[in-house]
């Protein structure tokens, strides 16, 4: 593979326990520790190639050039690559996504993951998955839980140098499903960074971040010994518990559509009969909706019957970031 050119692949992923709020917005330092799962069906695909003719960068997503805040974000990060390597020049950023972006299913997450190996690898750097997740980072906060596989923690650390994250299960630990039920695939008006910069407007974020230590001790035990009952349980209560903090920020927040609270009566009452499943949703209105691989036609089934749900997406545990062929 060339050293100037590199192409890398890496899945969004869901958070268990949601990280809202920066205590640290340049570094993006999270107010509280978060668990995730690497969504493995989903991707992000990125080649980055470094030249140093270019006298600017450009980006590409679907085949569409991307302008605007969003090279902005790009060029920035890459601008802390350029330093640690050394580079000089631009680089051309191409990349394609097989899920929508901007929609709340932290496309943001494989977005950056993918850049970020694709990018050091192309200036010639080699990173482990420490200074990985780090970098990773710095661009958009639940990208370092992308960078490692399967089922994720992300230390709230004390600074830059120990806020990373890791691999605590890899995915054949448990085979989960998420089914996303895709409400809404329209960009959503306000993204995750703006939100996070909110969260302190909430009165209700400061009982949230007191709390999070407890619920991430529940989530891990009940996901290292696959107690659904118990991850049940604690993933609703968190996902409820940052929506709450959104709902009462200055400005609010409310990304819920009608369908979307219709999913999660629809969810808690078929867990009431019985069924093993669960909802969580992230900084959009589309909801994952969590069940063994055993209940995944039930609930399947039990989505399909829901007004408003216009496609539903299925993915089980995925594994880490990683380097592929170049593709240009």
């Amino acid at each position: 593979m060339s050293p100037d050119t590199a192409t890398a692949l890496a899945h969004p992923n869901i958070a268990f326990i949601k990280y809202w709020g920066n205590r640290d917005a340049t570094l993006r330092l999270p107010a509280n520790g978060s668990l995730s799962m690497n969504l493995g069906r989903l991707y992000t695909r990125t080649t980055v190639i470094w030249d140093e003719n270019l006298t600017e960068d450009s980006l590409t997503l679907n085949g569409a050039a991307v302008s605007g805040p969003a090279l902005q974000r790009v060029s920035a990060f890459l601008d802390l690559i350029r330093a640690q390597a050394g580079r000089r020049g631009g680089a051309r950023v191409v990349s394609e996504t097989n899920f929508p972006p901007g929609a709340g299913l932290a496309s943001s997450a494989a977005a950056f993951a993918a850049l970020t190996l694709a990018a050091t690898h192309a200036a010639g750097l080699e990173l482990d998955a420490v200074a990985l997740s780090r970098l990773a980072r710095r661009a958009s906060g639940s990208a370092c839980r992308s960078i490692p596989g399967g089922f994720v923690e992300w230390q709230v650390g004390t600074g830059d140098a120990d806020s990373y994250a890791i691999s605590i299960a890899p995915p054949q630990h448990w085979a989960l499903v998420d089914l996303i039920a895709i409400v809404s695939a329209e960009h959503k008006s306000v993204g995750s960074s703006e939100g996070h910069a909110l969260a302190s407007s909430s009165p209700f974020q400061a009982a949230r971040l007191a709390d999070a230590p407890r619920r991430l001790d529940l989530c891990r035990r009940a996901l290292l010994t696959r107690d659904f009952e118990a991850l049940a349980a604690i993933v609703e209560l968190d996902s409820d518990m940052m929506h709450a903090v959104m709902m009462t920020s200055t400005p609010p927040l409310c990304y819920w559509q009608p369908a979307t609270i219709a999913i999660m009566h629809a969810v808690r009452a078929a867990r009431a009969r019985g069924m093993a499943v669960c909802y969580t949703i992230d900084a959009g209105p589309n909801v994952h909706v969590l069940c063994p691989e055993a209940e995944r036609q039930a609930a399947r089934a039990l989505l399909t019957g829901i007004a408003g749900v216009q496609q539903i997406l299925e993915s089980e545990p995925g594994g880490p970031a990683r380097l592929l062929p170049n593709r240009l």
